[in-house]
């Protein structure tokens, strides 16, 4: 179960788009003075380095933020980018991106004083690097770290009490069961805080469960009476290849502003980042 290490991925196409989706939405629920609860199921490490160690080993992150990077560098920028790149940015030199930061350590530098953080990672090692990590930030008063299963101990902490709150929730998948697992708690939360915004990233696998997920989250959404907005960004389409080609974001009680947001991005998005005719991606909700 513990197989799985998020530096490996670091900065990928998926990480993009799952951060820039994460951004917007921390940063529009920021503009009413109440307090957010913050939680991230599944933290990892929280900050990771591309040009030595694990990163180095599957290079993904030339998928992603380098080629974004590369790309913008020949092409006006996109507004849309300024805050997803800014936060990058402050963390490096101009030069090159040498530290990516995963989504704990992104949650954690945009918390205002009045909000919170929850994060859980059962990895031996990403829990005492995560632990190293935020602690940088000097902010211990409000984010809490715990050691636990995220689907099982997020319900502990529904409903926040401010009773504002968003909930990212992103399993490596590696294990089958997580496809499940995610359904379970998913429903435990919405029964407990059906008003939360969520957020949850999946893999574009030829598998039975990544197929079938999208569907099963949309009926625990219809179900519980929520809204939905469902995105997803394919880089290149070559069935042959095994390596991750196309991800998505499912959100329950989207912030009204994404589906805008996400018409300005996604051309961007397809054009910096495909590397083929295979690139494409694609945008439903509950309004469509």
């Amino acid at each position: 179960m513990f197989s799985y290490r998020h530096a490996f991925h670091a900065g990928n196409h998926a990480d993009v788009l799952k951060h820039l989706v994460l951004i917007h939405s921390v940063l529009y629920l920021q503009e009413k003075d109440g307090g957010l609860m913050l939680i991230d199921t599944h933290a990892g490490a929280g900050l990771y380095t591309l040009r030595e160690g694990y990163a180095t080993v599957s290079q993904e992150a030339l998928t992603g933020i380098d080629r974004l990077s590369t790309y913008l560098r020949s092409h006006t920028g996109c507004s849309e980018l300024a805050p997803y790149l800014d936060l990058i940015q402050g963390l490096n030199s101009k030069d090159q991106i040498e530290l990516y930061p995963g989504s704990p350590f992104i949650l954690a530098t945009l918390l205002r004083t009045q909000d919170r953080l929850r994060l859980f990672e059962l990895h031996p090692s990403d829990i005492e690097l995560l632990e190293n990590n935020i602690h940088q930030l000097r902010r211990n008063r409000q984010i809490e770290i715990r050691k636990e299963d995220g689907f099982a101990g997020l319900k502990s902490l529904l409903p926040p009490p401010s009773r504002r709150g968003l909930i990212l929730i992103d399993p490596s998948y590696e294990n089958k069961q997580d496809y499940f697992s995610l359904e379970i708690c998913l429903t435990e939360a919405l029964g407990r805080f059906a008003t939360g915004s969520y957020l949850i990233w999946y893999p574009i696998l030829q598998r039975t469960e990544s197929i079938q997920l999208p569907q099963r989250l949309k009926a625990i959404a219809e179900k519980n009476g929520r809204s939905w907005t469902q995105v997803e960004l394919r880089i290149t389409h070559e069935p042959s290849k095994r390596r991750l080609q196309a991800s998505g974001m499912f959100v329950i009680n989207p912030v009204w502003t994404l589906n805008a947001y996400l018409e300005k991005l996604l051309p961007v998005l397809q054009t910096a980042l495909g590397e083929n005719a295979g690139a494409s991606y694609g945008v439903l909700n509950s309004q469509t």
